[in-house]
């Protein structure tokens, strides 16, 4: 099978913040030892040498990935490779890959991968756009490109049962037959940062949380930071809160300023430590090793998380609010609905070495079926 991954990276100066093009170069290698001839069309090569590449523009601004992917490049993209699947990692492209199709010649399927999804689903079934995607109103155009690219493709992989709950809903409503063609496929753990549960130490009265998710706005930062200042102030506790992204540019700082207002407030709190990976994954493995346990993020109807993964490939228990993807994922236990009630899970974390070395071994255990073998052979099921 000759594969064609188009991969939009929007974070090509800190590769390892964007989970779009580590989910990639995880799986790539994974393929590629399954006999798939794959090829990422990316900004940027995957580590392995024995995927090809070809290199592509990265689209200015997150807009312009949704509404302007570029088909003459495609089209040429598509005559010189002749794919037979093309893996559409920006669902809202898939119309022009399928226009860009017929133009070439070429008949290959196409496999959308929900990466991110620009709405999500309140417990009472409203529909609510990611705010993030909704800059001068555009939200609703987002959502309507979105249902337009789940129509064009073959297949539409989805990371959660949580999001595909979510993603059938939402074609439902824009009139969008999914039928036969919708699967869960997870994202793979990195194996860089896999530990086992036998080699976790339990902290002995006191621990460290750590908060590694990207700091904008519409992931609940404001709501962590509330939460921060408590779990320091009721339990045994101190935080390390990562800058995942460094030095933005001046584009992307004027586009949502919101990471480097809520990292300096982050700062000013006392038992909170702000730490950088510099994008080495070496250290960020350290980071987490040095931690006990992992706080997921308040993103609004959250549909996975590479973060929370990371955590717990690491034998990391996660504790996290009662929402989205994590109230399917995360041990009921660690999970809370009031910050009195993270405290006290925090706390017996920190304090019940029992308690603590279980949820050690639950953690590690979730992420089991997540070897990159094992969500490639998922993978090639659902696009065949």
């Amino acid at each position: 099978m000759r594969l064609l991954y188009l991969l939009n990276v929007s974070n090509s100066s800190r590769l390892t913040a964007d989970s779009g093009f580590t989910f990639a170069d995880l799986l790539a290698p994974a393929l590629t030892d399954a006999g798939v001839e794959v090829t990422m069309a990316s900004p940027v090569p995957a580590g392995d040498e024995r995927v090809h590449f070809t290199r592509t523009a990265s689209p200015a601004t997150k807009y312009r990935a949704r509404f302007d992917p570029g088909m003459g490049a495609m089209v040429r993209l598509f005559r010189r490779h002749r794919p037979e699947v093309v893996v559409a990692n920006q669902i809202e492209a898939a119309p022009a890959i399928r226009a860009a199709l017929l133009e070439a010649g070429v008949d290959a399927r196409i496999a959308g991968y929900c990466h991110y999804l620009p709405f999500s689903f309140t417990d009472t079934g409203k529909l609510e756009l990611d705010p993030a995607m909704d800059d001068g109103g555009l939200g609703r155009s987002v959502l309507l490109a979105f249902a337009a690219g789940l129509a064009a493709c073959d297949r539409i992989l989805v990371h959660s049962s949580t999001a595909a709950s979510w993603t059938s809903a939402a074609a439902a409503r824009t009139s969008v037959e999914l039928g036969e063609k919708l699967h869960v496929v997870p994202a793979p753990r990195d194996v860089r940062l896999v530990r086992d549960p036998a080699d976790v130490t339990p902290p002995e009265g006191s621990a460290t949380g750590i908060y590694n998710h990207r700091l904008y706005a519409h992931y609940g930062t404001a709501r962590f930071t509330q939460l921060a200042r408590h779990l320091v102030a009721e339990a045994p506790v101190r935080l390390t809160v990562m800058d995942l992204f460094g030095t933005r540019s001046p584009e992307r700082i004027r586009l949502d300023p919101s990471p480097e207002r809520h990292l300096e407030e982050l700062a000013a709190v006392d038992g909170v430590t702000v730490a950088s990976d510099r994008g080495d994954r070496i250290r960020y493995r350290n980071l987490l090793a040095d931690a006990h346990f992992g706080i997921a993020p308040f993103r609004p109807g959250c549909p996975w998380s590479m973060s929370v993964i990371d955590c717990q490939a690491m034998g990391l228990p996660v504790i996290g609010p009662r929402t989205g993807w994590l109230a399917e994922h995360i041990d009921p236990e660690l999970l809370f609905d009031t910050d009195d009630q993270a405290a006290q899970i925090a706390g017996r974390l920190a304090t019940d070495p029992e308690f603590y070395l279980l949820h050690a071994k639950r953690a590690y255990a979730s992420t089991a079926d997540l070897a990159p073998a094992a969500v490639a052979a998922r993978y090639l099921e659902a696009i065949k």
